[in-house]
Order: C-alpha cells, then sequence, then structure tokens
C-alpha cells in the first residue's frame, strides 16, 4: 500500500491487513445516513462529498473529500458510530476500505497512530471551518470565498465551476432561487460575468 497515509508504518505489520479496493461509479451513494461505520476509507481516485437532506427535500453539502482524504476515522470507535450524513460519489472513485479490526492492528504503530491522529483532526478542522463560514458570512461572501479560490486553483480570473449550479447551491447552503438572484445580482454589479460554467470574475 503505497500511501502517503502509511509513509513511515511497518511494513510487516502492512502485510497483515487484509485491505479491500472497490470502484464505484458517479452518483453512487458509498454510505447511507444512518449505516453503521464498519470501515475506514481511502480515497484513491475520485471525488466524494457529505450531505445532509434539508426538510424539504434539499441537499447541503456540508464535506468534500478528494484523492487520498480519510473517511469514517472519526466515526469508527465512537459509541455512536452511524454516518450523520449521505457520502456519494461525483465522480468515479476507487477506495481503500480497511475494517476496524485492521485499524486496530495497525494502530499499534507509532507512525500510523499518529497519521489516523492527523487525519481526524484535519477533518475536524474543516468542518468546523465551513460552519464558522456560514454562521458569519452572507451568500455573498461565501460566493466570493469559493470563486476567489477557485481562481488560485485554476489560475486564472475566468473560472470554470466544477459542480452545477444546484450543487453550488446545495455547497453554499441555500435554494436555487436565492443563488441565481445573487448571482444575476453580482452580474448587474459588474462583479462577474456569467456564460454557462464560466464566470470571469471582475473583482
Amino acid at each position: 500500500m503505497d500511501l502517503p497515509f502509511f509513509a513511515g508504518v511497518d511494513q510487516n505489520l502492512l502485510n497483515q491487513v487484509a485491505h479491500s479496493i472497490k470502484r464505484y461509479e458517479k452518483g453512487i451513494t458509498v454510505h447511507a445516513q444512518g449505516d453503521a461505520c464498519e470501515s475506514m476509507d481511502i480515497v484513491l481516485s475520485g471525488s466524494l462529498v457529505a450531505y445532509s437532506l434539508s426538510p424539504n427535500g434539499s441537499e447541503n453539502i456540508v464535506f468534500e473529500f478528494h484523492k487520498n482524504s480519510i473517511i469514517g476515522a472519526n466515526l469508527l470507535f465512537g459509541n455512536t458510530n452511524q454516518y450523520p450524513m449521505n457520502i456519494y460519489c461525483t465522480d468515479k472513485c476507487k477506495l481503500l476500505h480497511l475494517s476496524k479490526s485492521d485499524v486496530e492492528l495497525l494502530l499499534h504503530d507509532y507512525q500510523f497512530a499518529m497519521n489516523f491522529i492527523v487525519s481526524i483532526s484535519l477533518n475536524s478542522q474543516g468542518m468546523n471551518k465551513k460552519i464558522a463560514i456560514y454562521r458569519q458570512k452572507s451568500l455573498r461572501e461565501n460566493l466570493l470565498d469559493y470563486f476567489s479560490a477557485l481562481s488560485v486553483e485554476q489560475n486564472s480570473k475566468t473560472v470554470t465551476l466544477p459542480i452545477s449550479k444546484k450543487q453550488l447551491a446545495d455547497y453554499v447552503g441555500v435554494q436555487r432561487p436565492s443563488l441565481f438572484r445573487e448571482l444575476k445580482q453580482m452580474k448587474d454589479e459588474r462583479l462577474i460575468a456569467i456564460d454557462h460554467r464560466q464566470i470571469s470574475l471582475f473583482f
């Protein structure tokens, strides 16, 4: 298992682990809300999101997982180990699954234990950061932050949305009409120009 997460871990110990690797198609739910967490998963390729459903049926994307992300580490040993959200693939994915017993075995290795703790900490920080952002900032501020991050990532003032506008509305936690109104207002104020998924930034 030549992965960053296993860097420095005793190879003899790794050889005792009977991990499994599974492929998932885009749109497949890997873990449904309420399912028991029975494994720690490492994303080998693709991307996934954790989302909750509001009473009106809309999705609210809470967390994103990409290559080398860890899923389930924070739930595996908890008293309540059910997934609090649905986790599904936004792209074709390949996941490495480690059972709870395998993780318990690997935790005897100091380096693995440290990597495990760091992964839990990073996931917790990411979740707390998103919660704090949405509590403190307006919809416009969240959109400007998102577009700015895309601009840095794509090294361009004209960015391509990697998700649909419906998914963007879910991501920022609003209904689509609210998102469309704000985007139109930002366009009218010449902060942005929109052409389908292409967005030019003038701020």
